[in-house]
C-alpha cells in the first residue's frame, strides 16, 4: 500500500509547480522571487524543520552556481570573441553554403549532436548560441527554427549517448557494454533528435512570435564583409578545443594508466571548467590578437559580455534551490515509493522513475543516476532485458518535460527572449518528444536484439 504521506507529498509538489508557472506567467512576479517563495512554502507545507529550510535552498543554489556561473562566464567570453572577430559569421556562412538556407535547421541539429557529445548541456549551449544568433540573422529565419534543433541535438547526446558523462554514469551503474550502448543510443537518439528538432521546430516556429529586440543577441555584432572574416578552420578549432579536451578527459583511462600522473593530467584538462578556460584564453589569441585587437579591447569584450548573463545565472541557481527543497522535503523518496508500488516492465520502470525524478528535481543527471541506482539491483533478478537498453531508457526518462526548476529551461528562455508560456510550448515539448520517442524506439529495439 502507498502511504497517505507519500501521496500528500506528491500532490503538494504538483501544486507547487503549477503555482510557479502561474505566478511567473500570469501574475508576472519576478521568477527568482517566485522560485524562492514557492520553495519555502512547499518546504513548510511538507513539514521540513524550519531551521533547515533556508539552508536547503542555499545548498541547491550554491551547488549549481559553483558550476554554472563558471560555465556561463567562460562560455560567454568565448562566444563574445567569436562574435566580435567574425568567427561566428564565418561558421554561419559555411553552414549556409553547405546546407542551403532552407535546410539550415538540419545543420543545427548536426552541430548540436557533435558539440554536445562530451559536454554537459549548458556548456554546449553557451558555445553554440552565438552561431544560432548569427545564422538566424543571416538567413532571416526564426530563432526557434534555428535554435530548437541545436538544443535538441545537445539534449539527445546529454541523456542517451556515452561518452557523455551523464549517460556514462548510467552505463556504469547498469554494468552495460559501452560500445553496444553507443550503437543502440545512436539508433534511438538520431530519429528522436530529428523529430524533436528540425521537424517540430518547423511546426512550432510560426506559432512563437519572438520580440524584435533580444538583449542577448544584441551583443553579438554583424560583420557584413565575408572576406574580412577569420579562417573557418581556425575558428572551428577554437570553438571545438574545449570539446576535444572534454572528450580526452572522458577517455583518460583508455589513453593512460589509471591514477598515473598523465591520467590525472588528462582528467584535469578535460574538466568542463578548465577546458572552457583554455578555450577562452585561446580565443583571446586566435580571434583577438591575430585579428588586430589590442589587449585593452579584448579586456573590454570579456568584461562587457558578463553583465547580460547575471539574470540567467541567478535563475538557474534558484531553479536548483527549488529542486533541492523537493529532494530534502521527501518528495523524491515519495516518487520512488509510488513508482515501485506498481509492477511494470523493467524498461518502462526505469523510464518512469527517471521521468518523475526529472520533473521533481529539474536535473536530468540526478534523475538518471537515482533511477539507475534503484533499477540496477532489480535488473539483476530480471531476465531478457539488456543493460544497455535499460541505460538508454533511463536516459530517455531523464529528459522529460523541462520546466521552471530546470536550469536548461531558463537558459533557453532568456537567450531566446521567450516568455515562460513560449518556452513551455517550444523547449519543454521538444524535450518531451525526445523522451517519449526514445522510449518507444528502445522498447521496439528490445524486441529485436
Amino acid at each position: 500500500m502507498i502511504d497517505h504521506h507519500s501521496i500528500f507529498l506528491l500532490v503538494s509538489a504538483v501544486i507547487a509547480v503549477i503555482a510557479l508557472i502561474l505566478l511567473i506567467a500570469v501574475v508576472k512576479l519576478n521568477p527568482f522571487i517566485t522560485l524562492f517563495l514557492t520553495a519555502l512554502s512547499l518546504a513548510m507545507v511538507t513539514g521540513m524543520p524550519l531551521s533547515k529550510i533556508v539552508h536547503s535552498f542555499e545548498t541547491g543554489v550554491g551547488g549549481t552556481l559553483g558550476h554554472i556561473a563558471i560555465v556561463v562566464a567562460l562560455g560567454t567570453m568565448l562566444g563574445k570573441m567569436m562574435a566580435e572577430s567574425g568567427g561566428a559569421d564565418q561558421i554561419a556562412y559555411t553552414l549556409i553554403k553547405l546546407f542551403g538556407e532552407r535546410r539550415i535547421h538540419w545543420a543545427m541539429v548536426v552541430i548540436g549532436l557533435v558539440v554536445g557529445l562530451p559536454a554537459f548541456f549548458e556548456v554546449g549551449f553557451v558555445l553554440l548560441i552565438p552561431i544560432v544568433f548569427t545564422v538566424a540573422r543571416r538567413t532571416r529565419t526564426s530563432l526557434i527554427l534555428v535554435g530548437l534543433p541545436m538544443v535538441a541535438g545537445l539534449s539527445v547526446v546529454h541523456g542517451l549517448v556515452p561518452p557523455h558523462p551523464a549517460a556514462l554514469m548510467a552505463v556504469t551503474i547498469f554494468k552495460a557494454d559501452v560500445g553496444r550502448t553507443i550503437l543502440y543510443a545512436l539508433i534511438v537518439g538520431l530519429p528522436s533528435a530529428v523529430l524533436a528538432g528540425p521537424v517540430y521546430a518547423k511546426l512550432i516556429a510560426p506559432h512563437v512570435q519572438l520580440p524584435d529586440e533580444n538583449s542577448m543577441a544584441a551583443q553579438f555584432v554583424d560583420h557584413g564583409d565575408e572576406r574580412s572574416l577569420p579562417g573557418f578552420w581556425l575558428t572551428l578549432f577554437t570553438i571545438l578545443l574545449p570539446v576535444l579536451l572534454m572528450l580526452t578527459g572522458s577517455w583518460a583511462d583508455v589513453l593512460s594508466t589509471p591514477k598515473s600522473a598523465l591520467n590525472e593530467g588528462l582528467r584535469l584538462i578535460g574538466n568542463d571548467d578548465l577546458a572552457l578556460l583554455i578555450g577562452a584564453l585561446l580565443s583571446f589569441f586566435t580571434l583577438g590578437t591575430l585579428r588586430g585587437f589590442s589587449r585593452e579591447t579584448i579586456l573590454r569584450f570579456s568584461n562587457e559580455c558578463i553583465a547580460p548573463t547575471a539574470t540567467i545565472t541567478i535563475l538557474v541557481g534558484a531553479g536548483a534551490g527549488f529542486g533541492r527543497i523537493l529532494q530534502d522535503s521527501g518528495v523524491s523518496d515519495a516518487i520512488i515509493v509510488v513508482a515501485m508500488h506498481f509492477h511494470v516492465p523493467m524498461l518502462l520502470l526505469a523510464w518512469l522513475l527517471a521521468a518523475m525524478m526529472r520533473l521533481a528535481t529539474g536535473s536530468s543527471t540526478v534523475a538518471m543516476t537515482t533511477a539507475a541506482g534503484i533499477v540496477a539491483p532489480l535488473a539483476l533478478h530480471s531476465t531478457g532485458v539488456r543493460p544497455e537498453l535499460l541505460a538508454i531508457s533511463t536516459g530517455a526518462g531523464s529528459l522529460i518535460f523541462s520546466h521552471v526548476n530546470d536550469g536548461g529551461f531558463w537558459l533557453v528562455k532568456e537567450y531566446f527572449g521567450m516568455s515562460v508560456a513560449q518556452t513551455l510550448k517550444s523547449w519543454s515539448v521538444c524535450e518531451t518528444i525526445i523522451s517519449v520517442t526514445a522510449l518507444i524506439l528502445t522498447v521496439a529495439l528490445s524486441l529485436v536484439v
